[in-house]
């Protein structure tokens, strides 16, 4: 088959792109390298540095294309509540014109990498499809909306969507930047170092946190999988943990003693998300595979590795 993946060059992109070529298909990367790096790509993935606003070079882009993966996207929920206009602008704004491309070229099939942060706190968990989007943060408001407008415009066309709620993914090739970071590099790196690994809220407060690979393999299951048009579905571990769970998997794993650290006046954000993977089970044949621990120790193993490289 023919792919074009969105935010190529980022965490997921990469990793989806580098499994999509190896595995002999015709993959054409686009990313506007913001936060994404190019080098994290096999030689069998063409790529070509492009905003998602630019309507008309889509045009060629998409040419013969049998699937695009749309993972193009700003990704903070803590930067996003600084900057919304911005977010706005490439989490909507781009969707909106990559979906008047496709339409114009006339792709048949959209994989959309929404996310798990537009539920909000929901009192049933793990959290159904059918729940009532609560989004709490532009971020979330963006992905909503991007939804909206990828099924809207999808079927006033007939473009065949679905739209993936990825939880908290994690593994190798996670970006690390120097502020927001996300929690599970930025603890593992704390505690490698014997840094500070700081706890907002009361540290109660759970997430799902999911493997890169168990979510490539959610999102090349996309591109063919028979009755999925204008679906969504969760794709998540299935498995709710703790904050404090969490840094205790972070300690054995890397043996270190960071100073931990309480600030319970900063709240730790949603206090409960799990995703029900039952759907993605059935519709994708999805079953997640990787423990927690041993996806921390991939992803231990990838960031000390960077560090002797640099």
């Amino acid at each position: 088959m023919k792919f074009l993946i969105t935010g190529a060059a980022g965490f997921l992109g990469s990793a989806l792109a580098n499994r999509l070529a190896s595995e002999g298909h015709s993959v054409l990367g686009i990313d506007d390298l913001s936060t994404g790096d190019p080098k994290k790509l096999i030689e069998d993935v063409k790529f070509i540095r492009g905003d998602v606003n630019e309507r008309s070079k889509f045009w060629t882009y998409l040419n013969e294309v049998d699937c695009v993966y749309h993972l193009a996207a700003r990704v903070s929920v803590q930067e996003s509540i600084l900057y919304p206009r911005e977010y706005n602008a490439v989490n909507v704004g781009g969707t909106v014109t990559l979906m008047e491309a496709m339409r114009d070229v006339g792709v048949s099939r959209v994989v959309f990498a929404s996310s798990g942060t537009i539920y909000g706190n929901q009192p049933q968990q793990p959290v159904k499809e059918s729940a009532v989007p609560d989004p709490r943060s532009p971020y979330a408001v963006s992905k909503v909306s991007a939804e909206y407008y990828v099924k809207s415009i999808g079927a006033l066309y007939g473009i065949e969507t679905v739209c993936l709620r990825i939880f908290n993914a994690y593994g190798p090739g996670q970006r690390v930047p120097p502020v927001h970071t996300p929690v599970i590099p930025n603890f593992l790196r704390q505690a490698w170092e014997n840094g500070t690994i700081v706890v907002h809220g009361d540290g109660n407060q759970t997430r799902d946190f999911v493997y890169v690979d168990d979510v490539v393999n959610a999102m090349a299951a996309a591109a063919t999988a028979p009755d999925v048009n204008h679906l969504t579905i969760n794709v998540g571990s299935g498995s709710e943990v703790s904050i404090m769970e969490l840094i205790h998997e972070v300690l054995e794993v890397t043996g270190g003693h960071p100073e931990v650290l309480s600030n319970p006046r900063n709240e730790g954000g949603l206090s409960r998300i799990c995703a029900d993977i039952n759907l993605a089970q059935e519709k994708l044949g999805y079953q997640p595979s990787t423990p927690l621990a041993e996806g921390l120790t991939k992803a231990l193993e990838y960031y000390f590795a960077e560090s002797k490289a640099s």
